[in-house]
């Protein structure tokens, strides 16, 4: 975990064991999520503690999270309800197939009803499913097995399943630690110092308990006394450590769990039998343990081991992470876990201001530099600036075509057919010389701005066919580019100097949604959404997508990291109305978290943003509600004072001390923290000139623009979404289509009959690495490289490039490929041990986004990573020999596999385990 606050959520939880706090402990497990306690949920589940076990469950995961969840919920309440029929409390019973088993109708009705109809029966084991059902006790030992296996196997308890390895007392020790610091900084330190208490700092020079000058803040008069010429304060200090429990094998915090396979883990279908186990836990059903005590594991542990988790292939890249720590000094210590909940200081609460923009504001960005400047863009086509500070509107601008001659034909037939455009997305460069304006037809328009009210037209460029639902600046190659996506299913990036079209991004399926570029380190990149849910990621290189992830939701999604690029959260609302911000393990591709706290049937798609590194707000319910990053339970909502929409569009300032929210009528109300308010009073008695006050009345909307708002309502997408700092832009309740205006691709194909030689075109692709025989040859599914495995072992790729001879970057004989390596200089090549290479037979497979190669050649099978050419893992040595290789179309997890000897292996990489 990169935060500092999370460590220290482990070293509390060890403290609190270590005073025997035991139901804090397991409660503080829970509210955290960020350590599963097996040996807890064992003691529960064998204790038939049904309330606490889902309690406790309810931290980590819902019963729709995923298969795995629903599947463990169903267990339990499955077990519930058996054993109150095997008591003969029907009422009971009743109450639990109402209240609890219901849910898992809407999945299998079919299992539902002959659930119910147990309650007819006399004993529930004249059902032939449940004949062999035991007595209590073993039947809970039984479901504990399934269970544990279900829990293992799912992604939402992922590094949760292991307590760190730490020294016993580490808290203590760190205090210690303190207080020998500060001991050292006194004037006159004391041999024995008599520490009472930690609310302050300890210092010798006043009697105990009263509050000391901080050392940091003073200076000391004369050199720091050495190390050394005191006892340490171990023996004298407020904590003597205590003895560390003796670790056993059943230790609480799994230091040394058992390595498992999941053959009856598929996340299958639930169902009434008994989970399939084993024979030999049927006949020694476990009973529970005799020692409750849960033992955390230290450093000096002779019973720990990592646990062992297999290898997943996701369809990304592994994009770094930032894995340096947030310091506990300056304004980063605000962050802490123990100043989570601070909220009234920290939050924008205090409406301070309320402005009227004349027509519906559907996106907001506050200027990255000058903090009270707020741009606005409008479901009519409107833009204006803001000075928030002295209620001033400094610009507005009607939309209208800088240079219609140079738009597309489909550009002006959809003008005069129906000139009614919104706004879907405005924002500003890093440095807010630039601002950028996204509409809901075609174009995007970008505008310079040099201070105070003056504002230019920079560039215009005709961008998509239909709606430009996002955009977005980032700075590969360290050249300020604008990036925008579209109903055309496509991402593009142009210069931001000349308008110059650099990247095409295609993939997605859908009209693309959002776009979230960002950077890790060196390398650069873009996420992006897509209306079927669809979350792909994408390099500056035209080599296609990396990741292929589906979003809770699976409709209108948008992604925004924290301001410190170390996190990263995604918003989206499905087309029922049901809501999600979640946090996403990024090396995963994994939800690490879902925050709890939305309206059941959302009115409209839902915005977020983020904002020090700390909080999460949405615009839901006609409020809006505030998270701390590390809790997934709601901090807090407010309503502004009424008066706003459903859903409301909101934006934080960069310091996050001023929050911009839309209004119903056609207003944006200004709400600021105490430091916000101070910032707003320096502007309050500022006066301007008779010509900028004039612009601040309220617009008149001419009749074109009146029509223009009424079809606002249909145009394009709806309720829309942000990208990069989270902005999430919505409309009225209408959703999203795909424009008629996108291009129609169907070719009736005709064979053309080939009979002279000019009619074809020859290659040689270039290789100096002395491939004795090209075995195998493929092109990569992007089309823009060829694949090739050598009777050596040794893979080959041709990449072509984007040029002048080249714009498409595709495949050609026209121009020759270059023969690509990493940077590294290695090479990917197979296992050939205990191999014939005269008898063997050389395979390989490729994923669906060219991420990964799976390749053979007489030995093992091994997985390389196309981007590095690492050897990501090796296995199934030979015999048999692997001779094809296929993997899943749908899942590149799975890979089916044939062998010499006739036969057919499936192999799930992810568990590392042949079906």
């Amino acid at each position: 975990m990169s935060s500092l606050s999370r460590e220290l959520v482990f070293l509390i939880l060890q403290f609190l064991d270590e005073e025997k706090f035991k139901e804090t402990v397991h409660k503080l497990e829970q509210e955290s999520g960020f350590f599963f306690n097996m040996k807890y949920f064992e003691d529960e589940v064998h204790n038939g503690n049904w309330d606490d076990v889902e309690k406790y469950l309810s931290g980590f995961t819902k019963v729709d999270d995923n298969r795995y969840s629903m599947k463990i919920f169903f267990e339990i309440r499955k077990q519930k309800y058996l054993e109150a029929l095997d008591k003969h409390d029907r009422a009971k019973a009743v109450e639990i197939l109402v209240k609890d088993l219901k849910v898992f109708s809407t999945f299998n009705e079919e299992l539902f009803k002959e659930i119910t109809q147990l309650l007819t029966l006399e004993n529930f084991r004249e059902n032939e499913q449940l004949s062999k059902y035991g007595d209590t006790k073993s039947a809970r030992s039984i479901m504990l097995v399934e269970l544990k296996k279900l829990i293992e196997a799912n992604p939402l308890f992922r590094d949760k399943l292991q307590f760190p390895n730490l020294k016993n007392s580490r808290l203590r020790t760190l205090i210690n630690q303190s207080l020998n610091w500060q001991h050292q900084l006194c004037k006159n330190p004391r041999p024995n110092p008599d520490i009472k208490t930690l609310f302050v700092d300890h210092t010798c020079g006043q009697p105990n308990g009263a509050r000391a000058p901080s050392p940091a803040n003073n200076p000391l008069l004369g050199s720091l006394p050495k190390a050394g010429v005191f006892p340490p304060l171990g023996a004298h200090g407020p904590f003597q450590p205590t003895p560390a429990p003796v670790p056993t094998p059943l230790a609480g915090w799994m230091s040394n769990p058992p390595t498992v396979t999941h053959p009856a883990v598929s996340g299958g279908a639930i169902g009434l039998g008994s989970p399939s186990i084993p024979a030999a836990a049927l006949k020694h059903p476990r009973t529970p343990p005799t020692n409750p005590s849960v033992d955390y594991p230290s450093g000096d542990s002779d019973h720990l081991s990592k646990r062992t988790r297999p290898i997943g292939i996701s369809d990304e890249i592994n994009l770094p992470v930032n894995v340096l720590p947030v310091s506990f000094t300056g304004h980063s210590h605000s962050h802490s876990h123990s100043q989570a909940f601070s909220t009234p200081e920290d939050l924008p609460k205090t409406v301070t201001r309320t402005l009227n923009q004349g027509s519906s504001p559907m996106s907001m960005d506050f200027h990255p530099v000058q903090q009270t400047l707020l741009l606005v863009g409008t479901n009519v086509g409107d833009i204006g600036l803001w000075e928030v500070g002295s209620r001033e509107r400094l610009v507005l601008r009607n939309f209208k075509v800088w240079d219609l001659g140079a738009c597309s034909m489909p550009l002006q037939a959809a003008l005069v057919k129906d000139p009614g455009v919104s706004v879907n997305r405005v924002i500003w460069s890093p440095d807010g010389s630039l601002f950028g304006v996204a509409y809901s037809r075609h174009i995007v328009q970008i505008y310079s701005y040099h201070g105070g009210d003056e504002v230019r037209q920079h560039l215009e460029i005709d961008a998509h066919v239909g709606g430009v639902n996002d955009i977005a600046f980032s700075h590969p190659n360290k050249q300020l580019c604008v990036i925008t996506c579209g109903d055309d299913k496509t991402i593009k990036v142009w210069d931001a100097t000349n308008g110059a079209k650099q990247y095409i991004f295609e993939g997605h399926e859908a009209p693309v949604y959002s776009v979230c570029p960002h950077h890790k380190e060196n390398i650069q990149f873009i996420f992006s959404t897509a209306l079927d849910g669809k979350i792909k990621a994408w390099l500056y290189d035209n080599l296609g997508s990396r990741v292929d992830y589906e979003a809770p939701g699976r409709w209108c999604t948008t992604m925004a990291y924290s301001a410190d690029g170390t996190r990263l959260f995604s918003c989206g609302t499905s087309k029922d109305g049901e809501s999600f911000i979640v946090e996403w393990n990024e090396s995963e591709g994994a939800v690490k978290r879902t925050y709890q706290g939305f309206r059941k049937r959302s009115l409209g798609v839902v915005q977020f943003d983020t904002t020090k590194n700390r909080f999460l707000a949405a615009g839901d319910d006609f409020s809006i509600k505030f998270w701390d990053m590390d809790n997934v339970q709601l901090l807090t909502s407010i309503d502004a004072d009424g008066g706003l929409p459903a859903s409301p569009r909101i934006r934080f300032n960069k310091d996050g001390c001023l929050l911009a929210v839309s209004t119903n009528d056609n207003g944006i109300k200004i709400l600021a923290t105490s430091d916000g308010i101070r910032l707003l009073r320096t502007f309050e008695n500022l006066s301007y000139d008779a010509s900028r006050t004039s612009e601040n009345s309220k617009p008149t909307i001419s009749p074109i623009s009146a029509a223009a708002a009424a079809a606002a309502t249909s145009a394009g997408l709806a309720d829309r979404a942000a990208s990069m700092n989270g902005d999430v832009r919505s409309l009225a309740d209408v959703k999203p289509r795909i424009t008629e205006e996108s291009n129609d691709k169907s070719k009736v194909w005709k064979l053309t009959e080939l009979s002279e030689p000019n009619q074809c075109r020859s290659l040689r692709l270039p290789e100096n690495l002395r491939a004795t025989k090209i075995s195998r040859l493929i092109f990569t599914n992007s089309g823009n490289a060829i694949l090739a495995l050598a009777s050596n072992a040794i893979h080959l790729l041709w990449k072509w490039q984007r040029t002048e001879r080249n714009s498409s970057g595709k495949a050609t004989a026209s121009v020759a490929p270059q023969l690509w390596q990493p940077p590294s200089g290695i090479m990917m090549t197979n296992d050939v041990t205990d191999s014939n290479p005269e008898e063997a037979v050389p395979c390989f497979a490729l994923s669906k986004n060219d991420s990964y190669v799976m390749s053979a050649s007489g030995g093992k099978i091994s997985l390389f990573n196309m981007m590095t050419f690492k050897t990501m893992a090796t296995f199934m040595p030979p015999p048999p020999a692997a001779t094809f290789l296929a993997f899943h179309p749908q899942d590149n997890n799975i890979i089916a596999i044939g062998m010499d000897d006739s036969s057919i292996q499936i192999y799930n990489v992810r568990v590392d385990e042949v079906w």
